[in-house]
């Protein structure tokens, strides 16, 4: 599908759009991509589901873009504006949990929350961390995990700069194993029933998650379940239209990366190493 060129009308106005996964703080996160997408669209309501800022990984160091803090000054700037914006946070922002209920420059904090669509359509909110066994009972093996999933991600950061040299679009390797791994497939199965009965138990229609990057929506059981997906691999985003209707926004698929690199030649320079916006810290440290 081909979206709008930078050069098109004005943004595309969501009642509601979800995102989650972001992980900003570390070299797989495709900041330029998300950025370019905040710049697209406005919305009346936005919830950042968890992973917005890595936590596990900026413990070691920070790598932090310009692109990174473009990201937080964005949202930042729809709540300014009047976007109602809701931070659940996830595992690898958990130390945002301890100011729930709290508001930074607009934006509050909730452990979870529920969001009425258009069309009457009540949904569970979460992160979806608290339904995955190893990241609750093997915080161990949920770090070595961690570990190699970031060499995974270097790799697809080096096959990706080869892919647009040659003029292809952005693929993901990340995802691409996952969808091959019996293992990998049958962990989704398993979290994508957990959340979901979680979502029955509490007398919802449905829920909508991230948490295991990978954007999907279908039936479990009578529920709705809406997955987000992430922007360290499919880079899709969940929007809700005026009439209440979901969909999942591929935006790697829909722009193309000649853009991206277009749009970074013009308002940013290419990288500098900078502290994040200011209060950042207290979150996670």
């Amino acid at each position: 599908m081909d979206g709008p060129k930078l050069s098109d009308g004005p943004p595309t106005h969501y009642r509601s759009v979800f995102i989650s996964d972001v992980h900003l703080g570390t070299r797989g996160c495709q900041a330029e991509l998300l950025l370019d997408f905040l710049r697209q669209m406005t919305c009346e309501q936005m919830y950042l589901i968890g992973d917005i800022v890595d936590g596990w990984r900026m413990k070691g160091g920070w790598y932090w873009r310009q692109s990174h803090n473009d990201v937080v000054q964005k949202i930042l700037r729809l709540a300014r504006k009047g976007a109602k914006v809701t931070y659940v946070p996830g595992n690898h922002d958990d130390r945002v949990r301890d100011f729930c209920g709290v508001h930074f420059g607009g934006v509050v904090v909730a452990r979870d929350a529920i969001h009425q669509t258009a069309d009457g359509r009540r949904f569970l909110v979460l992160h979806g961390d608290e339904f995955d066994g190893v990241v609750r009972h093997a915080p161990a093996l949920a770090l070595a995990g961690d570990l190699a999933y970031r060499i995974v991600l270097s790799l697809n950061t080096h096959l990706n700069r080869l892919r647009r040299r040659l003029g292809f679009g952005y693929w993901s390797l990340s995802a691409f194993l996952k969808s091959k791994v019996k293992n990998a497939l049958q962990f989704i199965d398993s979290f994508e029933h957990a959340v979901s009965a979680e979502a029955h138990r509490r007398g919802v229609d449905g829920v909508i998650c991230g948490h295991i990057h990978k954007a999907q929506m279908r039936d479990i059981d009578g529920i709705a379940y809406i997955n987000d997906g992430d922007w360290v691999e499919s880079c899709t985003a969940l929007v809700e239209h005026s009439d209440g209707r979901l969909e999942i926004l591929e935006w790697a698929t829909m722009r193309s990366w000649s853009m991206i690199e277009r749009a970074r030649r013009i308002e940013a320079p290419e990288t500098i190493e900078l502290e994040p916006a200011p209060g950042l810290e207290s979150l996670i440290a």
